[in-house]
């Protein structure tokens, strides 16, 4: 018996097989389909039955996450009252490996005589559906991983791989640069660093413990223990606190050994600590901490301590 082992890699390298396939097959009808998106004043609507209705959701999704307006539309539902939503200038990629799925057969009139722009995405050139289409992409493969030939299984990963070239070549095509792409996702990791404010994330200066710049360095390290930043700020004449970090207590204690306990806080604190401003986005702050290997920035509004943002 084959082990599944085995099994894993010829399906992994069919279905690799099958997208060399596509690449080499791919022609003029593809920047056609860009061009056409492009210069569209309406959003592109994807279409698809089964299989390449659940690929052509994450097609939607990965347009409208990169500028492209977009949205999914199930054949079913079209037929039965969507088809209001569907504007004249409106792009309409209708997704059927066979070219042949009754369900998005039955929308060609209506597109037709909505004078809908229509990019056919399908593994037969010669199908009903490919030959009603003002362009058409290519996704056909040698063969399906399927031992059987039967569950779409290099089919879908080609129309998925074909969604994911329409998505970066229309993001090259339109310059879409990262700050685009948080503002659709605020809710990410990369829309809140590009979004979010430093006024917005910082722990108030009155919720920072300070200590004395003759404060003994045993009760710094109780401060910066009882105040969970793993830091303190320390009082000084200047219009800014000097900052000593848990990572400056460890630098002294490694340094001088037994003779730490002999200093106080003036002794081991950053007398220039970094300063970023409050109306500064998190990806500016961040990207100043990794350019000077810190983990803690002063905040300042109009040249006044603010508060402090940790990494």
């Amino acid at each position: 018996m084959t082990s599944s082992l085995d099994i894993a890699k010829k399906v992994i390298q069919t279905e690799i097989d099958g997208l060399n396939y596509m690449a080499k097959s791919l022609g003029p009808e593809f920047e056609m389909a860009i061009n056409a998106i492009i210069n569209t004043k309406g959003r592109t609507i994807i279409c698809g039955m089964g299989k390449s209705g659940i690929i052509g959701k994450k097609i939607a999704a990965s347009f409208a996450s990169t500028g492209t307006p977009s949205f999914f539309m199930h054949p079913g539902e079209a037929f039965h009252g969507d088809l209001g939503m569907v504007k004249p200038e409106d792009v309409f990629i209708a997704i059927s490996n066979s070219g042949e799925t009754d369900e998005v057969l039955k929308l060609l009139p209506f597109l037709k005589d909505n004078e809908n722009y229509i990019i056919a995405m399908t593994g037969n050139a010669k199908s009903t559906l490919a030959v009603n289409g003002d362009c058409h992409l290519d996704i056909s493969v040698p063969k399906e991983a399927c031992p059987h030939q039967l569950a779409p299984t290099s089919s879908t990963t080609a129309t998925l791989v074909m969604g994911d070239a329409l998505t970066v070549s229309l993001m090259s095509q339109q310059d879409f640069q990262p700050e685009h792409f948080a503002r659709f996702h605020p809710g990410g990791s990369l829309g809140r660093r590009l979004l979010s404010k430093v006024k917005n994330e910082m722990v108030l200066a009155e919720k920072i413990p300070f200590v004395e710049s003759h404060t003994c360095f045993k009760d710094v390290v109780s401060e910066i223990t009882k105040g969970e930043l793993g830091l303190v700020l320390v009082h000084h004449s200047s219009s800014l606190p000097f900052l000593i970090t848990d990572g400056d207590v460890r630098r002294a204690m490694e340094m001088q050994e037994e003779q730490v306990f002999k200093l106080v806080a003036l002794d081991i604190a950053s007398t220039l600590p970094k300063t970023i401003s409050e109306n500064a986005n998190i990806e500016t702050a961040y990207n100043k901490m990794s350019k000077y290997n810190v983990s803690s920035l002063l905040v300042v509004s109009e040249s006044k301590f603010v508060g402090i943002l940790k990494k």
